[in-house]
């Protein structure tokens, strides 16, 4: 019976640590690295995308909605500002372009780092334009610093090509 006693004094049975043990292995065997790699790439992949698609109505052909935006809508709230979006049509471009492009390079995991270090430059200038979209913008923040962190994953283009040259 005192084997069974903790530090504390307190009575813990033998069980409790080898049933978390059992449960973390668990665990560990359904959110594998590569698993949690994609699915994290893919998250932070969705709504820049959905984004971007509503920019366009053709290939390189901006909406006038999203020229709209950036000229009139959207502010950058900085300190003295708000202030305008210096060359919105080219800012309107730049953005469509990347919330298109940055997208596919994450969930293929090609140039993944660099896609998600894109998108994190992308949310800061977001989290500046709403500044009260902050619970979403740091999860997207969250999301891309794990990724510019761990990498892609071995389910990614960048984890073949690199095997490849190996």
């Amino acid at each position: 019976m005192n084997s069974e006693r903790t530090a504390s004094g307190g009575a813990e049975p033998r069980g409790i640590s080898s049933l978390f043990e059992r449960v973390n292995a668990a665990l560990r065997t359904i959110a594998t690295p590569s698993l949690t790699q994609i699915v994290l790439r893919c998250a932070l992949a969705v709504p820049f995308w959905r984004s971007g698609v509503n920019k366009w109505d053709g290939f390189l052909q901006l909406n006038d909605v999203a020229v709209l935006l950036f000229t009139s809508e959207l502010k950058l709230h900085l300190p003295g500002g708000p202030y305008d979006f210096p060359a919105p049509g080219i800012v309107a471009f730049a953005s469509g372009s990347a919330e298109i492009l940055l997208p596919i390079l994450l969930v293929l995991g090609l140039a993944t780092r660099l896609a998600a270090f894109g998108l994190l430059l992308m949310t800061l200038v977001i989290q500046l334009t709403v500044p009260d979209g902050w619970p979403l913008h740091i999860t997207w923040a969250a999301m891309a610093l794990g990724i510019m962190a761990w990498g892609p994953g071995r389910i990614s283009l960048d984890h073949w090509i690199g095997t490849r040259r190996r």
